[in-house]
């Protein structure tokens, strides 16, 4: 018997194997320790280090996410050689793996590694408070969003026309912007026929029903989906019903057939069955899968962090949630508001993959439905935060400063006395509210950002060992599809709600008035075709809204 012949004898799994291995060689030479990894031990060095490579970054974070992504890739591979290509695109998968805002968990990620657990968590202060600018001067971003929310809750109840106008051409831009990123999302998310399925069914479901519980369970049973489809725990008794189905039409319909011929037949499905079920086994090999070509070596890990210590840290976690979503249900006519603000935003940080397009639905949802924030006060934010570098996720800090200031000490301690049946969103005492709001805005960042960045952190010590596990790769390759699926919901109903005027201060289609519909479809040409870039999308929305107010006001 020749050698070639002998390994065609082989087993097909074991062939498969054998190819694998000068891959697995390669990596095993390559898990040698990252150049990178002598960085000075000196604390005081290394935050000056994180100071001077990353105060500028927010500057030019126009652009979302994709943008975010592209300037840490310039910085920290191409220019500073601080990671590999290899670890930035472990450290990629993460952090989208995860929720919480993505390129927030990208680049604390990239700093816990390079430089250590403190200056990562300077490097996250000094990327959310970029300074941005605003016509009172340059400001923080996150004190700009606090800012906002206490001029925001001195408006009056009716706006001047040219207001309004300003504010239905930004969101208009806006919605253009969201539905390209829902678009470009989609195109990473969908892999198969069956991601394509979840994101249109999580978008259709997301459509039918309103529930500060629903989205994340849609984006559970995505998950689950994934799973149950990878695994083929539906394919197999189906393929038993169809071959149990063709048989019986075979036979005439149900006419009786030879007891041998009936015996031959479960026999030939039976050895069809195993033969399955060995190519199946081969494939997966008991749930694991070697990594993909472009991942971090096995032997070498993300950060110091044991994955022992990650699932610690990732158990307090969840069990802190639990405990807060527990009494946030048992105590609900007790709490005070700022415990019920900090359970919606801690909730709201958990439940939200996909990044800056998916927390603005979510946030609709547990602020605005709560009775907190009007819809008009939430749409000026929403188009007022577009001037704003970063992701949307300071957007909480202006919800949470607005909801502290209208319903805070002095307005009661109810679940909110004013439904905004009005459309205003006004507390009893006017424009002012019950205080500034600054606790209301402290709470929201810590309620929406905490969870992403104690996840990651946790991520970074389990992910070596769990990246390998099939079951975990199909579970968040499910829960991505059906977090992109909910990025259009959110496309939807911000059109449904995007058009601002003195009779529809909630709110109203942007399709009633053609001019918005084709402001929107304009902001998503020129970002999809033309290379537009948000800020200058937003910059025309606001141009051609007042355009329309000069034209129609004659």
């Amino acid at each position: 018997m020749t050698v070639g012949q002998g390994l065609r004898a082989l087993p097909p799994w074991l062939l498969r194997r054998l190819e694998r291995l000068p891959s697995h060689l390669r990596l095993h030479r390559s898990s040698r320790p990252s150049p990178t990894a002598g960085a000075t031990t000196d604390l005081g060095a290394r935050l000056w280090t994180t100071v001077r490579e990353t105060w500028h970054l927010g500057l030019t974070a126009f652009g979302g996410p994709p943008v975010h992504f592209k300037l840490f890739y310039d910085k920290f591979v191409t220019k500073l050689g601080w990671v590999d290509e290899q670890v930035y695109q472990e450290l990629f998968s993460v952090c989208q793996a995860l929720s919480g805002p993505a390129s927030t968990k990208m680049l604390y990620c990239v700093l816990l590694l390079h430089l250590g657990l403190v200056p990562a968590v300077a490097g996250f202060f000094i990327w959310r408070s970029v300074r941005a600018k605003t016509p009172q001067g340059p400001l923080p971003g996150a004190a700009g969003m606090y800012a906002l929310s206490v001029g925001v809750s001195n408006v009056g109840e009716a706006l001047p026309g040219p207001a309004y106008a300003l504010l239905s051409g930004l969101n208009a831009a806006t919605v253009g912007i969201i539905a390209l990123a829902a678009v470009q999302l989609a195109g990473q998310a969908i892999t198969d026929r069956l991601s394509r399925a979840l994101v249109f069914l999580a978008a259709a479901a997301g459509l039918l029903h309103n529930a500060l519980w629903y989205f994340p369970l849609l984006m559970a049973l995505a998950g689950a989906a994934a799973v149950a489809h990878d695994y083929r725990w539906v394919h197999r008794p189906l393929r038993y019903e169809a071959g149990a189905w063709r048989r019986v039409r075979s036979r005439g319909g149900g006419t009786d057939a030879d007891p041998g011929e009936t015996e031959l037949g479960h026999q030939h499905q039976q050895q069809q069955q195993q033969q399955q079920h060995r190519r199946e086994q081969g494939e997966a090999d008991e749930g694991e899968e070697p990594p993909p070509p472009r991942v971090v070596p096995p032997g070498r890990r993300l950060h110091n962090t044991s994955w022992k210590t990650g699932l610690a840290l990732a158990a307090a976690f969840f069990a802190s949630f639990a405990a807060v979503m527990v009494a946030r249900g048992a105590l609900k006519p007790a709490q005070p508001l700022l415990f019920r603000l900090f359970a919606n935003m801690y909730l709201a940080g958990t439940v939200i993959f996909g990044g800056g397009p998916v927390v603005v639905p979510l946030l609709r949802e547990y602020i605005v439905a709560e009775g907190w924030v009007s819809p008009r006060d939430f749409l000026i934010g929403l188009a007022l935060i577009q001037a704003f570098p970063g992701p949307n996720f300071n957007f909480a800090v202006y919800l949470g400063g607005l909801a502290h200031a209208h319903h805070g000490p002095g307005q009661g301690q109810g679940q909110g006395q004013d439904k905004y049946g009005d459309g205003h969103g006004r507390g009893t005492n006017g424009g002012g509210g019950g205080g500034n709001g600054l606790a209301g805005a402290a709470i929201g960042f810590v309620g929406i950002f905490l969870p992403g960045l104690v996840l990651v952190h946790a991520m970074t010590g389990v992910w070596g060992a769990a990246r390998g596990r099939r079951w975990v790769r199909s579970l968040l390759r499910g829960v991505n599809a059906g977090a992109v699926g909910l990025v259009f919901t959110a496309v939807y109903r911000l059109w449904q709600m995007g058009r601002v005027d003195a009779g529809a201060q909630a709110g109203a289609a942007l399709g009633d008035e053609p001019w918005w519909a084709a402001v929107a479809a304009g902001s998503y040409v020129g970002g999809a075709w033309f290379g537009v870039r948000p800020p200058v999308a937003i910059v025309a929305g606001a141009v051609l809204g007042l355009l329309w107010y000069a034209v129609v006001s004659r």
